[in-house]
Order: C-alpha cells, then structure tokens, then sequence
C-alpha cells in the first residue's frame, strides 16, 4: 500500500494545490468544503454534515478503535500573499489547505485496507480567531455559539464517540523535518473601548478628556507589567488598535483596542488578563476617562498525549533522523485543539516543506514530499497501528484524565 500512496502521489499533490489557491476566512470556507466533498464522493466515501455552515466529517470503516482525525478548513488574512482572496484577504498563510490534503489522501488510501475500526476524519471551520465582527453576528443570529470552530463542535458532542485525535500542522520553515510534543499556550481575547471627551484639539483642548491619551498611559503600563512575568509561562501579550480616534481636529473621544493575552500556564494567564483589566481601569481613570472591557475566552492549552506520540515517532524515523525531529518544543502559539486535548487523547504533531513565514505573505509549499506525502505516510501507517492494536487503544483511554468536565468548560466559556 505504501506503493499505493507514492503511486498516486500526483493526485495528492493536486487536491492540495487546489485547496491552497482557494482560501476563505472561517464559516466561509464553502468552495473548499465542495472540493473535498466532491474527491471523497469520487473515490466511493459518504460525508456526513456536522452544521456551523462549514463543519463535515468523512468516515471509513465501523466498530472499535474509533480514530478521529482533525484537519483545518480555514485561511487568515494576508495582505500580498500571492493566492490572498481580493474580497477578504484571506491566504492559507498557516497551512491549513495541507492539512486537509493529506488527511483526506490519507483516509482514501486507508479505505480498502482497514479490518476493523473506523477511521473519521473532522474537517473543522474557523480555526484562526479572526474576522471577529463577521462571527459574532453569526452568533447573534445563533447559526454558531463560540467564535473557534472546534469549541462549537465539542461542546455539541460532536468528537464524544471517538477514542483518541490526531491532528498535524506546518512548521513553516523551521529547519527541522518534524515535530511533536509541542506545548501550545492558551489565550483570552479582550476588546477594550476607551471613552473620553471630544473638543476642538486646538481651542479647548482643556474642555477635552483624551481617550488616546488614556490608551497610551495603559500601553506603558502594559510595557511595565512585562517584568512581572515568569519565564516559565511563557507569557505574551500582542496587539492592535481598530480606531485611534476620530478626526485629528478633535480631541480623540473613542480608542478601540484589541490584544491577545496568552500563556502556557492557565492560572497564569487569568492573573495576567486580570491584571490587564486592572492596568486599563485605573489608567484611563487617572485622567478622567473611562474604558469598557470586553473579554472573549480563546483557546486553551494543548496536552499532548505521548502515548500516541511514541507511535507517530516511529513512523517519523522512517523518513528523518533522530535529530530531525523537534521533540518537547514549547511554542507560544495556540489552536482550538487545545480545547479538544483537555477532554480526548489528542495530539498535533508539525511537518514540514515549506518556506516563508507561518502567517506571512511569503508562505508557500516548496518540497510537495515533505509537505504532502510524508505526512500522509505517517497517518497512514499510525492508523493501522492503532487500528491493529486495539489493546494499545484501550491503553491510551485508560490512562488519559480529562482536566475539566463539560459543566465546568461550558462554565469556563461564559
């Protein structure tokens, strides 16, 4: 079957790039969930609808080991990405266009192989916490509940019949050939709206109150809290504002700013936006404004499940040396799969082929083996393992402890 899969690679290659030359933001991503419905449909494989406008899953086989497997519809903003839709911007700057190539070669080569079990894959929307607006008209109009797609789908029950999850992600250029055990943070997304009073900024600046002036005390406050932060959180704090004021002729009445506070460490990161909120409150009231807080739970931590890791591993060695592979890395970035780890056996290993910045404009596939066929190997041959070994699979449920009930998550997200 291996010879299968390096058969028909061209066929991989070619799903992907179509999936990369067509992006779309999350619960956008229509024109991608058609192109994978459509190669399923080809290759004999039913895809049932998961709902949140984009949510699908294709299974194969049935009974026990249950895999589940996740792959990521959506793109992100990019301005100058080469492939950027004209309407949003939108790029597959992370990657995520990969994912689903893969997973889905993956599951079409598994079909006629598998003896027992089944095999789902779950493609999911709006990863990235991004077009935030767009969302939450989405969730005013109750077509969604959360901004991350994967927090609707959990808190739906939609991964419950699964025994484990195994999930991967682009490198970018990291100069390694793989990763895995990688430790992903957690973050809180806080909109913040700084009030003042507006007059004319050059003949009653004193009848004024400056909400630029405000926001700027609270960002040097924010530069000072930075020496307050352990090392061992690996605490960040990033930034934009959406509005500075209104016309330079006037004393700026309205700041809108948005942050992202991340950690590895959730104790830590709640004190953190704690003391964020303290920073705003007492900086914008020093000068007489006021400001509005807006919190939005974001992701939390990723566990990574070793035990499926030390398969994953094996199969990696097949294609890199030991050195090759990033083990244990602590990265400061963050996925709603973290969500998912907290509640099934999960993992995300990285892969790599690629050149330019995750995130960047200069993001593209430049080693379609490493980027496409490798992985979809290491799937493939994870899967029969675990599917061959159902002892091990009863291993890995038995010794996983969820950190969090659904009560307390549901209470988490409000």
């Amino acid at each position: 079957m291996k010879n299968t899969l390096d058969r028909d690679a061209k066929e991989l290659y070619a799903l992907g790039d179509e999936l990369f030359k067509h992006p779309e933001l999350g619960y956008k991503e229509f024109t991608n969930k058609k192109i994978l419905t459509d190669y399923f449909t080809s290759h004999g494989i039913k895809v049932t609808e998961l709902g949140f406008r984009t949510a699908f899953k294709a299974t194969i086989g049935s009974g026990s080991p249950k895999i589940g497997l996740i792959a990521e519809l959506d793109a992100i903003p990019t301005l100058g990405h080469p492939f950027a839709d004209k309407k949003d911007n939108a790029a597959h700057s992370c990657g995520h266009s990969t994912q689903c190539a893969i997973m889905a070669y993956a599951l079409v080569k598994l079909k006629d192989v598998i003896k027992n079990g089944s095999v789902s894959v779950y493609f999911t929307p709006a990863e990235e916490f991004t077009d935030v607006a767009f969302r939450k008209q989405l969730i005013k109009k109750h077509e969604i509940n959360y901004i991350g797609g994967k927090i609707n789908m959990l808190t739906a029950g939609l991964f419950d019949d699964e025994d484990l999850f195994i999930h991967l992600h682009t490198m970018g250029s990291s100069g390694y050939h793989f990763s895995l055990n990688t430790s992903l943070c957690g973050f809180v997304y806080k909109e913040m709206i700084f009030h003042g009073k507006a007059t004319h900024a050059a003949v009653a600046p004193d009848k004024g109150i400056n909400a630029l002036n405000a926001f700027v005390l609270f960002d040097n406050a924010i530069n000072m809290l930075r020496e307050t932060f352990k090392e061992e959180d690996y605490i960040r704090i990033h930034d934009i504002i959406d509005e500075g004021g209104q016309t330079v002729n006037s004393i700026p009445e309205k700041v809108i700013y948005e942050c992202y506070v991340r950690s590895l460490n959730s104790n830590a990161l709640l004190k953190t936006a704690e003391k964020v909120d303290n920073a705003a409150k007492n900086c914008a009231k020093a000068i007489g404004a006021s400001v509005t807080i807006k919190t939005t739970p974001g992701y939390l931590p990723m566990h990574q499940c070793r035990l499926i890791n030390d398969v994953i591993k094996k199969n990696m060695l097949k294609y890199c040396k030991l050195e090759e592979i990033h083990d244990d890395e602590i990265s400061m970035a963050a996925g709603d799969i973290g969500d998912l780890s907290i509640f099934k056996p999960t993992v995300q290993f990285g892969y790599s082929g690629f050149s330019g910045n995750c995130h960047g404009k200069d993001l593209c596939i430049s080693d379609n083996v490493r980027a496409y066929l490798e992985p979809s190997k290491v799937i493939y041959d994870t899967v029969l393992y675990l599917l061959n070994h159902p002892d091990y699979v009863d291993r890995i449920k038995k010794e996983f402890k969820p950190s969090m009930d659904k009560k307390e998550y549901l209470a988490y997200l409000d």
